[in-house]
């Protein structure tokens, strides 16, 4: 386990497939990731991440996860048109968008859109 000075505590992967980052007071929420976004953050199935709204969880992957936040945002910081985030069963579009605030243990999970017919 690696200790970070500015009180940021990672986990490595191989250890549950999790990665853990905890930083200041911010509610700590889970985010699930798919297979395919998984070797752009090590291999984890799940980060753990400290962070009031969506928009920080995304700002703080934009630091901390920058290959994955690349495959989840795009150049101007809006999710990718073939992805869709969940906080728990609810879409962030269907609630206030990445400004939707976090609640301790809620489960950011980000998924592929699916269309067809």
């Amino acid at each position: 386990m690696a200790h970070w000075s500015d009180n940021v505590l990672l986990q490595p992967p191989g250890h549950g497939d999790k990665l853990t980052r905890t930083v200041g007071s911010a509610p700590t929420i889970t985010m699930h990731l798919p297979g395919p976004l998984r070797p752009y953050c090590a291999g984890a199935s799940e980060l753990s991440i400290s962070a009031p709204t969506v928009r920080a969880a995304l700002e703080d992957l934009e630091r901390t996860q920058p290959a994955l936040y690349c495959n989840v945002c795009d150049e101007t910081g809006k999710v990718r048109r073939h992805l869709n985030v969940f906080v728990n069963a609810d879409n962030v579009r269907d609630l206030e968008g990445i400004d939707t605030m976090l609640k301790p243990g809620d489960v950011l999970t980000v998924l592929p859109a699916v269309s067809g017919g």
